[in-house]
């Protein structure tokens, strides 16, 4: 019970909703795609913000160097205006920096910490300006600087450049993201509740086709209309369609089935009862309660015999996936199926032999099960037995063959009798239940046959019936099987 119970709940562990299956891929990638914008938008917001400071850096790089000159005596000159220096202080948020160095690395003006340019920074043409990330006394800067190539001969360059620290830069930064990002927290709940909306929408067909299928009584088995569901839905229920197809003509098969066989067992109890009423009644003689009593046994014979090939078909029906395959060899079946029919064919007078390759021989095996085999062999024996005659003018001959094709490689088995045959008209409609050629006077329960054919159909294998002597009168019968490749 503990084991029971563990199943189930692993079952419903496992079994999974369509709607929140569906629910979870639409809604990862829209959580997941939002961190990713939250990062994209702060690096664009990082260089919208430094654009308008970096022109204005470049501005007061460009005016201090106009400022450098060079003197009578060759040497590099700087003068700041008053006014000039009072603007580079002007800012309350950030600090501002500058340097100035002549040819020889000289500081002329300005803070003399501030980093110079690495040597494999570029350095342009003259008045050219770069803008380069830097620290300065502990503080992210970001530094404007350019050369400037005063005389003509050759001379190194002089370097002018402008630090700011990032204060307002991160504040810009932090505005532009508030300004995007705000709005999609609102959007996001509202997106998420629009995706919800329009699944709940989508499911809604399955979930109609659903109580329609419901509300049906269950005996009614019509196709459900496939055109009233979206088309991805509709090869779904097509299917459902074909099953209950497929279910209405097994249910009319197993109805007419059970009708024929009540049937057939209700001539033989009929006739135990009559039998048993005449064995009753006062007066019968010693001779008349015998050939009661041989009635009632003729009787019961008869129904015994129909309830297990009644079994027999049932069986055969269900063996296809209730007992185990395994490597059958169709020879050592076959005199097995000889061996057990030999007294009934001798009751008969008949010539009961066998044909074909030995047991063993390569080709000879067939991946089935080997009780539905031999059931299948020995109805079609019997079947030969009980229809083949022996009289004195001719003596019946059955022959049972197992043979190899030795260009297909097919398996073939033969039974062939020199009974009265099968007319061609008949040759299909001696493989339904319960039929029985006209005019044999043979008793039988009409389902030997139909058992054959049942299990070669599992086994993949074809059945078919003909004329086994046509230059004979009777020409007999020749059924035979004929399995897949090996």
């Amino acid at each position: 019970m503990k084991s029971k119970g563990w199943n189930m709940r692993v079952f419903k562990r496992e079994q999974r909703s369509l709607f929140g299956e569906i629910l979870d891929w639409m809604l990862t990638p829209l959580l997941l795609l939002w961190p990713i914008s939250l990062a994209l938008t702060w690096l664009v917001a990082q260089g919208l913000a430094n654009k308008p400071f970096d022109r204005a850096l470049v501005y007061n790089v460009q005016a201090l160097a106009q400022q450098v000159k060079l003197g009578t005596d060759k040497r590099v000159e700087f003068s700041l205006p008053q006014p000039a220096s009072e603007l580079l202080r002007a800012d309350e948020t950030d600090l501002v920096y500058y340097q100035v160095r002549g040819a020889f690395n000289e500081h002329l003006s300005g803070e003399r910490d501030l980093p110079l340019p690495t040597p494999n920074e570029p350095k342009g043409s003259s008045y050219q300006v770069h803008i380069r990330d830097d620290e300065m006394r502990g503080l992210e800067v970001r530094v404007a600087y350019t050369w400037i190539q005063l005389a003509a001969d050759g001379q190194r360059p002089a370097l002018v450049q402008v630090a700011e620290t990032r204060e307002k830069r991160s504040v810009l930064a932090a505005e532009i993201i508030k300004g995007v990002m705000l709005p999609q927290f609102a959007l996001l709940p509202l997106a998420v509740l629009l995706v919800w909306l329009a699944l709940v929408r989508g499911i809604k067909p399955l979930s109609q086709l659903e109580e329609r299928i419901r509300k049906r009584k269950p005996d009614d088995l019509s196709p459900l209309d496939d055109k009233a569901v979206p088309m991805e839905v509709a090869p779904l229920v097509v299917s459902v369609n074909d099953l209950l197809e497929r279910l209405k003509d097994s249910i009319v098969t197993q109805k007419r089935f059970l009708a024929d066989a009540a049937h057939q067992l209700k001539t033989p109890l009929a006739g135990l009862r009559m039998q048993a009423d005449l064995a009753q009644r006062s007066g019968s003689s010693e001779e008349d309660l015998k050939k009661s009593l041989q009635q009632i046994g003729r009787a019961s014979v008869q129904a015994t015999h129909t309830v297990n090939q009644l079994l027999s078909l049932a069986r055969a029906e269900g063996g296809g996936t209730n007992l185990p395959l395994q490597s059958c060899d169709m020879a050592l079946l076959a005199s097995e199926v000889l061996q057990d029919c030999l007294p009934l064919a001798m009751d008969k007078g008949l010539d009961l032999g066998f044909e074909g390759v030995a047991a063993g021989t390569p080709g000879g095996q067939v991946q089935g099960n080997a009780t539905l085999l031999k059931e299948m062999l020995r109805n079609l024996v019997e079947n030969a037995v009980h229809y083949t005659p022996n009289t004195p003018e001719r003596q019946g001959v059955i022959t049972l063959r197992v043979l190899v094709d030795p260009y297909s490689k097919v398996l073939v088995i033969q039974v062939e009798d020199n009974g009265p045959g099968i007319p061609l008209g008949e040759r299909e409609l001696v493989f339904q239940p319960f039929y029985r050629a006209l005019g044999t006077n043979v008793d039988g329960s009409g389902l030997g046959l139909p058992i054959v054919k049942e299990i070669a159909q599992q086994h993949s294998a074809t059945i078919s019936v003909d004329v086994a002597h046509p230059s004979q009168t009777p020409s007999g019968a020749c059924f035979t099987l004929r399995f897949g490749a090996a």
